[in-house]
């Protein structure tokens, strides 16, 4: 099974394509989409647009997972993260496949087995969990690549996990 996690947001979309089969998953991609602070924000929302779309073409995924946006005291950022997550949903919805959200603590628990994990915990389990050379940065990314995990785990795709 191809799973497509991301982590959305405006300035930086992390994204991640994970096949999973005789268990054991196998990265097919994974990277960041960025936009520039300077383009007004409707431009910026087509670049995010037609880069998760060309992705979502190129690697074919199955079941597209979502980080759900958490609580954020800035108003103005939650309002454009909300914006991103739409693209995303957007991109999602144009390629036919269904869209399942997962929250920071059900991720962070999937991946590192505390729903309270930092930032690094994450990216060292996802780095272990993926045989990874690196760990994957910026968090962004780590985190698009624990989605995918997470989705994983969720579906019963793989032999743990929760549910």
């Amino acid at each position: 099974m191809i799973i497509m996690g991301v982590d959305p947001g405006i300035a930086i979309t992390g994204y991640a394509v994970l096949d999973y089969s005789r268990d054991r998953f196998k990265v097919i991609d994974f990277g960041a989409v960025t936009t520039d602070s300077k383009t007004p924000l409707p431009l910026r929302l087509k670049q995010l647009f037609n880069q998760l779309d060309d992705i979502i073409k190129t690697t074919a995924p199955e079941q597209f997972a979502l980080e759900q946006l958490f609580f954020n005291k800035n108003v103005r950022t939650a309002l454009t993260v909300g914006h991103a997550r739409g693209v995303a949903m957007l991109c999602a919805a144009r390629a036919g496949l269904e869209v399942f959200e997962y929250t920071p603590l059900q991720v962070k628990q999937a991946v590192v087995g505390e729903g309270r994990a930092d930032k690094g915990q994450v990216q060292f389990m996802v780095r272990a969990l993926l045989s990874l050379r690196e760990a994957p940065s910026p968090d962004d990314v780590a985190d698009a690549l624990a989605v995918a995990i997470c989705h994983s785990y969720h579906c019963g795709v793989s032999g743990v996990g929760f549910r």
